[in-house]
């Protein structure tokens, strides 16, 4: 891609700012909940996920370590050295063989041809600048086996104020349909829910749409969860 190392560097340094918990949002960030999203660990109850899984985007990880957990093997990939930093520690303290992390641009990363049975991306597609969707889709597809399945949960428009700026790029369904299918073939988009410790009340940022909370007193944002496979 043409993006200049300048660019990628930024990107670092503001992924990192947030996973250091020196963002806006005190503590960590929001969409960091200590397990998988509800709308993903649904999917791997049903059966539906295969080793070897890659985890795009992974963050902290919980998704990564919940699935080493269950004995699957799983390689997760983050532009921030921090947030790889805590999932490496966090695996060696669970005693987590199967989990492999490593510092990558998820848009351009090489070295897994073929390798993937399952992609997971949990929460990062809106989290990419919308000019580098396509160059993501097409590395997380050269990393997937033949027949991968690929699962997306997005954020929906909608899921936050329209004046605010520095939100997330939320998507429609059809942006998202359309985005994918030029890499892969998309089976099925539902609506689904993202689940943040979003702050809120008298001392919060900013005041968010009147969205439900869940059991555990989280805000659930609306999203897509999107199915693909290769």
């Amino acid at each position: 891609s043409a993006r200049t190392l300048d660019v990628m560097a930024s990107e670092v340094l503001d992924w990192d700012s947030a996973y250091r918990n020196d963002s806006e949002f005190p503590g960590p960030p929001p969409w960091n909940i200590g397990e998988p999203q509800p709308e993903l660990a649904a999917l791997i109850s049903a059966g539906k996920i295969r080793s070897d899984v890659l985890d795009a985007g992974c963050g902290h990880a919980e998704l990564s370590l919940s699935l080493a957990s269950d004995g699957y093997t799983v390689v997760g990939l983050d532009i921030s050295p921090t947030a790889i930093a805590v999932a490496n520690r966090a695996a060696q303290q669970r005693n987590l063989r199967t989990a492999s992390f490593a510092q990558a641009d998820i848009t351009s990363f090489t070295g897994y041809d073929g390798r993937f049975n399952t992609v997971v991306d949990s929460t990062l597609f809106h989290s990419l600048p919308v000019d580098v969707r396509h160059d993501y889709l097409h590395a997380v597809q050269r990393a997937a086996a033949p027949g991968a399945r690929y699962y997306v949960l997005v954020f929906a428009d909608g899921a936050f104020p329209a004046a605010l700026e520095n939100t997330p790029n939320a998507v429609s369904e059809y942006e998202l349909r359309d985005a994918v299918a030029a890499h892969w073939t998309v089976d099925d988009i539902r609506p689904a829910f993202i689940h943040a410790n979003m702050p809120s009340g008298p001392g919060a940022p900013f005041e968010m749409p009147p969205h439900d909370h869940d059991g555990k007193g989280r805000m659930m944002l609306p999203a897509f969860r999107l199915t693909a496979h290769k």
